[in-house]
């Protein structure tokens, strides 16, 4: 059998937080699971996401820390179109979530921004430029 990508794992502070954050996103996260250790969805074609509590991970690797100085992986969002971009951008940091990158016109052919989760992970949004 070759391997295949099946999970995205989010350890997290704050599950009730990031759930939540992930929820405006449009992630279909059960209700009343704000308080689990762990915590899991399935998006359409398979791929699951999955919420572990710091107290989880520490419980099945005690030398874990959370990465310092920058990222080494992202979610990112396609919107339907760049004012898309611009409207779930706004909503985000209107919520309060930390803007990281504002909107822009990236050379690649995109309508880009990035705002942070509750635990400081990047969440990337965006759409193709018209043509």
């Amino acid at each position: 059998m070759t391997p295949r990508l099946d999970l995205i794992g989010i350890v997290t502070a704050d599950m009730a937080a990031s759930l939540a954050f992930y929820r405006r996103l449009g992630l279909d996260i059960p209700a009343g699971v704000e308080g689990e250790p762990h915590v899991e969805t399935t998006l359409p074609g398979g791929l699951r996401v999955a919420w572990d509590t710091v107290e989880t991970v520490r419980g099945i690797d005690p030398g874990w820390t959370p990465p310092q100085g920058g990222h080494r992986s992202a979610l990112a969002f396609r919107c339907d179109g760049p004012a898309e971009v611009d409207k779930v951008y706004a909503e985000l940091t209107a919520a309060g979530y930390a803007s990281h990158l504002e909107p822009w016109d990236a050379f690649w052919g995109q309508r880009y921004a990035v705002v942070l989760d509750p635990d400081g992970n990047p969440t990337d949004l965006f759409a193709a430029l018209p043509s």
